[in-house]
């Protein structure tokens, strides 16, 4: 079946998409420039920021539009799409990863390390790549992904890990966030798109995919901990935070009541957003208790998802005709493929759209979104919150998406695995 003729915009709209995704996999070769010619460093390191790419060229594709199509066109186009998810990842990526929510979190890590008979590094990095991923499915994806990368920097990243481990680790940590976000049906944004068209509650999810995915995360935890032990046991800290005072209950609750806010108001930005700036003046109240918050990195990472909402919201021609019609094993192998160059939340939104699909076909694409949701940067929302966060304890500041795209693979293959054969 022949694709459906695409007007030119939309034509125009899946080249620079196209040259988008090209883009993501060519950032370290423009902080390479930086280097080479210092006079530009500064617009070399800006197009080398991967949470750069895609607002960069959604820019290009809306100058694009104001020229084929008109003023009113382009910006009709923009308010016609939802940004409601990159303003949510943005809050919650800075309230989780408040002192006080993160020391909390360290100590409940901490607690049920002192639990598992092996060297406390050891449990502690099972642990964050298990437990906290898993969390994701109660407390959303985003938050899951703030806390693990944050605790993963500090006790293991910034200790002098080789290359090697820190690829398997990112690699490991987007996978399992990926895929453990689906406990629940409010937690993973490639759920959220379908959960209520499709009527899956969460226990639909926990009998279909939640125990799958819970035994992919910590297989993957164990084997990975197991093949690392001594690296991770020799150079891991789990000290390092224990300088920094901890906050009074007081203000940790208030905390975490914010933080229970927004994700209870997650579809309604217009509360969350008023919910983050008491939360903003509420911090500046109580400084002596306060790390400085990851504003530019929640921004830099709300922009790349907002320049996915608007280059991706001209793909539905080609992505909706690639997926009708097909089996469903093949569907949730091509699912897992095109995730790895879509947002997975992208794509089920499309899949949603189809109507009288089977429970086979459900499965099958819901499955395959958060399987490859590790594959690459912008394959899950939460993915580029964490290299964010990460980023800075890689040579030249910047991640490999081809070494990331091959740290990812054998995880992937373990959530193969449990979504195809268990």
């Amino acid at each position: 079946m022949a694709i459906p003729a695409a007007s030119v915009p939309e034509i125009v709209a899946a080249a620079v998409f196209a040259v988008a995704v090209i883009h993501t996999f060519s950032t370290r070769f423009f902080a390479h420039l930086a280097h080479l010619q210092p006079r530009h460093a500064g617009l070399w390191h800006l197009l080398g920021e991967v949470e750069v790419v895609f607002g960069f060229w959604a820019f290009v594709l809306v100058a694009a539009l104001f020229w084929l199509s008109g003023q009113d066109a382009a910006v009709g186009y923009l308010e016609g799409r939802n940004f409601t998810e990159p303003m949510f990842v943005f809050v919650v990526m800075v309230i989780a990863a408040s002192r006080p929510i993160v020391m909390t979190v360290i100590g409940v890590v901490r607690l049920l390390a002192t639990m598992i008979p092996i060297h406390k590094a050891l449990a502690s990095y099972f642990l964050c790549l298990s437990v906290v991923p898993l969390l994701g499915s109660f407390i959303t994806e985003p938050a899951a992904m703030t806390l693990a990368a944050l605790m993963l920097r500090d006790s293991y990243f910034q200790q002098g890990l080789s290359n090697r481990l820190k690829y398997a680790t990112l690699g490991m940590l987007f996978v399992n966030v990926s895929i453990g976000g689906t406990m629940t049906h409010f937690a993973a944004p490639p759920v959220l798109m379908v959960a209520a068209k499709w009527q899956w509650d969460t226990l639909f999810m926990i009998s279909h995919f939640g125990w799958k995915a819970a035994f992919a995360v910590f297989v993957n935890a164990v084997v990975l901990t197991w093949f690392f032990r001594r690296e991770i046991a020799a150079k891991g800290r789990t000290d390092q935070d224990i300088s920094r005072a901890e906050a009074p209950l007081t203000v940790t609750g208030i905390h975490l009541l914010f933080l229970i806010g927004t994700i209870f108001f997650a579809h309604h930005p217009v509360v969350f957003m008023g919910l983050f700036l008491f939360f903003l003046g509420f911090t500046q109240a109580y400084k002596t208790h306060q790390d400085p918050l990851i504003l530019r990195e929640g921004l830099l990472v709300a922009f790349f998802l907002a320049g996915l909402v608007v280059l991706g919201g001209m793909q539905q021609w080609w992505l909706q005709h690639a997926l009708v019609g097909v089996e469903p094993t093949v569907l949730y192998f091509l699912a897992t493929a095109l995730t790895a160059i879509t947002d997975n939340a992208a794509l089920t939104y499309l899949a949603s759209l189809v109507e009288g699909v089977s429970p086979e076909f459900k499965y099958a694409i819901v499955a395959g979104a958060v399987t490859g949701g590790g594959l690459t940067f912008i394959a899950n929302a939460p993915n580029p919150a964490g290299v964010a966060i990460l980023k800075s304890s890689f040579d030249d500041e910047s991640i490999s998406p081809m070494g990331l795209f091959l740290a990812a693979l054998p995880p992937t293959c373990v959530a193969i695995f449990a979504f195809q054969v268990l």
